[in-house]
Order: C-alpha cells, then structure tokens, then sequence
C-alpha cells in the first residue's frame, strides 16, 4: 500500500438516503454502491474525517414545492446574497429539486452501508432556508460569507495540507467542495471511483473534469491511495 501523504484530511460527500436508490427523492445512479469503496478509504491513516450532510428545513428555497407553479429538475431560483447591502450583490442561480434531506426525515440519514464510526466529524448544510450549498463549505457568497458550515475551521485546526474528496454527487456539491477547497489553498484531490454523478453522461462529466483541470483540482483513482 502506498503511504499516505501526511496531514491529509478525506471528505466524505452526502452519502445520505435521499442521494441513494431505491428510495432517494434525488437518487443518484450507483451512488450506494460507493460505500464500501469509501470505508476502505476511511481506513487509511487520515489525519481527519469529515462527512457532510445537506440538512434541510421543511421550507427550504431550493425546494420547487416552495416556488407555486415551479417544476423539480427543470425550473431554477435566482438567489442574491441575503446579507449583502450592495445594490450590485453576489447571486446564485439554483436548479429548483424535489424535497429532499429534511430534516428529522429517514432521507436525511447516512446510509448504513456508509461505516460512520471511522468518520470524526459531521458538518451540515443547508440549513438556512435563503440559500443554497452545494458546497461542504457553504453556500458560494463571499461579500460577505452566509451559514457556513464550519468545514473550513475543522481542516485549518487540524493543520491540513491536502483534502481528498469522494461521495455524491460528482457533479454538484463533490466539483463545489472540491473547487472550494482548492480556492481556500488546499492541494486538492477527487477520488473519481468513490463518487457518482447526477447526469453520468460523457459529455457531462467531460465538463466537470475540465472545471478540475481549470480550477487545479486532480483527479486521482482509489488505486493511488489503496495499492
């Protein structure tokens, strides 16, 4: 097995229920079939471990039951920045989804194939009803930030050096994580066999790598860190 590159922390991306088959509201092809290539990756020497979770209220803004005549999938929501004061504020436009990830619901939980008691810390998001995160992070305004999740203090406390990403969905909040850790100055790197994506079309994922390559972020197979 090849040595771990030292303070190296793996993220653990949105392995919950509503993200998996055959129940999930917002269910990602294969996505449960990850796990337990994830537990063999939690079972490397990382300094840390970190599981995210999109942890909703029942009324939250990307939720297209929340938006009178709007359809999941294929409606969006513009979003501005709710604490900025400037006339010209950040925005983000979001695909409107179905409810999914409330909180409190069975949706909302890891799956059990996942083995949580290697994973440290849990960090939530989306709990503020304004805006949405597709990132671990938090939701992407800057001027000034809104709710986030509190990833960023946990891999700067524990003096981390590389961040390593796996989980759901590839295309969503896997590529934000991924590109905000990479922005926030962490060698970067996404397990591509330990994740799936929303839309596993060529021509999608294609892009997703070129927003990597662009943003810097490598992409690396199991086999790296495995043997």
């Amino acid at each position: 097995m090849p040595p771990l590159p030292p303070n190296s922390a793996l993220l653990v991306i949105d392995m919950q229920e509503d993200f998996c088959e055959p129940h999930g509201t917002l269910a990602v092809k294969n996505g449960r079939q990850i796990a337990p290539l994830i537990n063999s990756l939690l079972s490397l020497p990382f300094k840390i471990t970190i599981a995210s979770r999109d942890h909703h209220p029942s009324n939250h803004c990307s939720f297209a039951s929340q938006h009178p005549g709007e359809r999941p999938f294929t409606s969006s929501h513009t979003i501005q920045n709710p604490a900025s004061t400037s006339p010209d504020s950040e925005s983000q436009t979001t695909t409107l989804w179905p409810d999914h990830c409330v909180q409190g619901t069975k949706g909302c939980e890891l799956i059990p194939e996942l083995d949580a008691t290697k994973i440290q810390h849990i960090v939530n998001k989306g709990e503020d009803i304004r805006v949405e995160s597709y990132s671990a992070f938090g939701p992407p305004f800057r001027k000034p930030e809104v709710s986030m999740s509190g990833l960023k203090a946990l891999l700067t406390d524990a003096k981390v050096e590389r961040v390593y990403v796996c989980g759901l969905a590839l295309d969503y909040c896997v590529k934000a994580t991924a590109l905000d850790a990479i922005r926030a100055g962490w060698q970067t790197y996404v397990v591509r066999d330990a994740t799936e994506a929303v839309d596993q079309s060529e021509e999608a994922v294609g892009a997703v790598m070129k927003d990597f390559e662009g943003g810097g972020v490598k992409v690396i197979g199991s086999k790296e860190l495995l043997g």
